[in-house]
């Protein structure tokens, strides 16, 4: 039931931008929770590459006394990848094109992250 609620969540957020490519939960340490994705996207390295991020970007904000890490964002010339935080063991990650209105999809995202929390 709570991986439906969490499918939906994600759903939702797709659905409220066409530039939304991909989102997924994943736990801290990297393990997929709900993800609604494209076929050809490998899962397990999705999961495994936004913990390493998670893993690096927090310990950048620290080391550089930056205060708690919100958000970490990667800007690729095929798109970009967000990760924020969903509650305490859990992150939500976002895929988008390079055509996305960023200010958009933060807020979208902020949002969506805020239910999954909830929900975990």
């Amino acid at each position: 039931m709570r991986e439906e609620v969490l499918e939906s969540i994600l759903i939702d957020l797709n659905g409220a931008s066409a530039d939304i490519e991909a989102s997924a939960v994943i736990s801290t340490d990297g393990l997929m929770i709900a993800c609604v994705m494209p076929a050809g996207l490998d899962e397990d390295r999705v999961g495994a590459m936004t913990a390493a991020m998670l893993s690096l970007g927090d310990r950048t904000s620290a080391e550089l006394v930056r205060g708690d890490l919100e958000q970490v964002m990667v800007k690729g010339s095929r798109g970009y990848v967000l990760i924020i935080h969903a509650g305490q063991d859990a992150v939500l990650c976002v895929l988008a094109k390079t055509t996305a209105k960023l200010g958009l999809i933060f807020l979208d995202a902020k949002r969506a992250a805020s239910s999954v929390a909830k929900v975990l």
